[in-house]
């Protein structure tokens, strides 16, 4: 990384202005570059750089037991639908503070399926077809969606917000995995038992059958593949690499003005999925600590992000696709504003917004907040 830019001196400064303790406006934080990310030495922001360090070495302490070669996918999810790669990185991570580099751990660079971390990126890409006027939250998708999937029944009634919620109840197959879930050889460790279904709104499920289709509900109202829009407007406009890939399976095809285009999940459960270095997750993650705005730039509505961000009526306290700590559950020991994009592995983006904090921490064993508290234990009152 080169040294700090002019931008982030100035930025710099203008922090030393803002009340003692409190968070950076979004116009006076730094924003890094594409290719660059400013570090400063933990003391120079307040940090005990011995407790930083003990915290980083707890992390890279913590390794996952998932193979390193995957050789356990299938039996955990279930018969594959898209590639893997042939193996994944150790451990590793960053601690973002005050929008600088702090600490960094493991090969950073290597780019990775992220698993569930996508139904983050989902979310983001739901809250750009808000912003141009392609959704409505509490609309019924099938009022913008005519392929069929909304059709009748519970599904008619399945709104935007539902699926963002994990609610929607919605039934029937994509991509040869049905919503269900039943059936070792489709689902592995995964599979469950059969269930009465419930009303729309009404009932929480973790259930990536309908994440799929939510996704795809997302291409059909761009007209546009869900990871051309997420470069477009997300990936381009923070200055992420162009190292990141969204892997389709290999028979999630549809014609779409005449030409088969593929619809990506919301996870790497059966294979593809998001593959993406930590560079790149920390951006992400940054983008939603700054309310959605980059650099002048909001990505985001405002009244989205905060919508995105609370506890939906029936979740374990989840927002629109995003883990939340309001009951101080979730993420033990943050505060209840804390929130987590997290991912199978474990791969996790933790976001703070009461520390000016991004953390994010892949192939790991336990809660990320075990890495989180010892961070945020660094920090000098």
């Amino acid at each position: 990384m080169t040294q700090l830019s002019r931008r982030g001196l100035i930025a710099f400064g203008l922090a030393l202005l803002l009340p003692a303790g409190g968070a950076f406006a979004a116009d006076a934080a730094y924003f890094p570059p594409a290719g660059d990310w400013a570090r400063k030495p933990p003391e120079q922001l307040g940090m005990d750089p011995a407790a930083l360090a003990a915290a980083v070495r707890y992390a890279q302490s913590r390794e996952t037991e998932r193979a390193r070669d995957f050789s356990d996918q299938e039996a955990t999810f279930g018969t594959r639908l898209g590639s893997m790669p042939s193996r994944r990185a150790a451990t590793n991570g960053l601690v973002i503070y005050k929008g600088y580099v702090v600490a960094e751990f493991g090969d950073t660079a290597f780019v990775d399926p992220t698993y569930s971390v996508a139904k983050s990126m989902l979310a983001t890409v739901a809250g750009v077809a808000l912003r141009e006027g392609r959704i409505a939250l509490d609309e019924p998708v099938g009022k913008r969606v005519t392929d069929g999937g909304y059709a009748s029944g519970n599904n008619a009634l399945v709104t935007w917000k539902q699926h963002l919620q994990q609610e929607s109840e919605w039934e029937g197959s994509m991509w040869g995995k049905h919503s269900d879930f039943i059936g070792k050889q489709a689902f592995g460790a995964g599979e469950r038992k059969p269930r009465t279904l419930q009303a729309p709104g009404s009932f929480y499920e973790y259930n990536d059958v309908r994440i799929n289709r939510f996704a795809l509900s997302l291409l059909q109202v761009f007209k546009q593949p869900v990871p051309d829009v997420f470069q477009e407007q997300v990936m381009d406009p923070i200055g992420a690499s162009n190292s990141w890939k969204w892997v389709a399976y290999h028979n999630s095809y549809v014609e779409l003005n005449g030409k088969q285009v593929a619809s990506v999940s919301g996870g790497t459960r059966w294979g593809g999925g998001m593959w993406i270095n930590s560079w790149d997750m920390a951006r992400f993650g940054y983008l939603w600590l700054r309310g959605g705005a980059w650099n002048g730039r909001q990505i985001l509505p405002p009244a989205y992000v905060k919508a995105a961000l609370s506890p939906s009526a029936h979740g374990p306290d989840y927002g629109y696709l995003w883990w939340l700590n309001t009951k101080g559950k979730n993420l033990p020991g943050l505060p209840a504003n804390a929130y987590a994009a997290l991912g199978a592995g474990s791969n996790t983006i933790l976001v703070s917004p009461d520390h000016d904090l991004v953390i994010v921490w892949r192939w790991h064993a336990g809660n990320a907040a075990e890495f989180a508290t010892r961070v945020i234990a660094a920090i000098r009152k």
